[in-house]
């Protein structure tokens, strides 16, 4: 571990004595609620909300939706084909005390650490939520860093330098499908078929939705448990 991340779990360390604490940064880093069931509906009101950009605000919705669903497939790439990272709660050769240490048949022990997926998507969504309103764009870019990134660094799911380069991919990834030459090449069209078929891509929309909140987790679950009996 860099001198970074030492630093900082070092410090994060020191408050572990409060059990009340630990249990409510678990809590929080645990449940859907206080993760994407907060960030997506922002998205669905900045979808409804009336104004005279309307078409362009949807446009920015379906992007930042599209640059949601690219940062966890690119997560997951970033993560299978770099070099394997052990999580910290897994390094008892760091000699930090976190509060909770998960199983070790837990999918966390077999995913690498770096980069954060977390912070990959959330940020990558609180970064399109920016683009409309900047105000609440930096309300949900705080919400991120304190309720999504900081329980990961707290509890020894990730070194926060993994929380870094996900915060930062997840930028980009966002700030490249927001680009109007490259939003005007699938954007306008998704939101013709919206408004065309609107009880069907009300359907994929709320799926859509529903898997980005659980990040797929319930799917990844599966497709892990056969390819273990495969």
């Amino acid at each position: 571990m860099n001198s970074f991340d030492t630093s900082i779990e070092t410090f994060l360390e020191s408050f572990n004595f409060c059990t009340l604490c630990n249990h409510a940064v678990q809590v929080i880093a645990d449940m859907y609620t206080f993760k994407g069931l907060v960030l997506i509906p922002v998205l669905w009101w900045i979808w409804f909300h009336s104004t005279s950009h309307r078409e362009w605000r949807r446009e920015i919705v379906i992007a930042t939706t599209v640059s949601g669903l690219l940062s966890l497939f690119v997560g997951r790439l970033l993560a299978h084909f770099l070099p394997f990272r052990t999580r910290p709660a897994f390094s008892p050769d760091l000699h930090i005390h976190f509060p909770f240490i998960p199983h070790a048949e837990s999918m966390l022990s077999a995913w690498s650490s770096f980069p954060s997926d977390h912070a990959m998507l959330w940020t990558s969504v609180a970064v399109g939520i920016f683009l409309v309103s900047r105000r609440v764009g930096v309300l949900a870019l705080l919400y991120v860093a304190i309720f999504i990134c900081l329980p990961r660094a707290y509890l020894g799911f990730h070194y926060p330098t993994d929380l870094l380069a996900g915060a930062a991919i997840g930028v980009v990834i966002t700030y490249i499908m927001t680009r109007d030459a490259i939003r005007r090449l699938y954007a306008p069209y998704l939101l013709r078929w919206i408004e065309r078929y609107p009880g069907a891509s009300a359907m994929v929309g709320f799926v859509l939705c529903l898997e980005l909140v659980t990040q797929f987790d319930e799917l990844r679950a599966f497709a892990s448990s056969v390819f273990k009996l495969v």
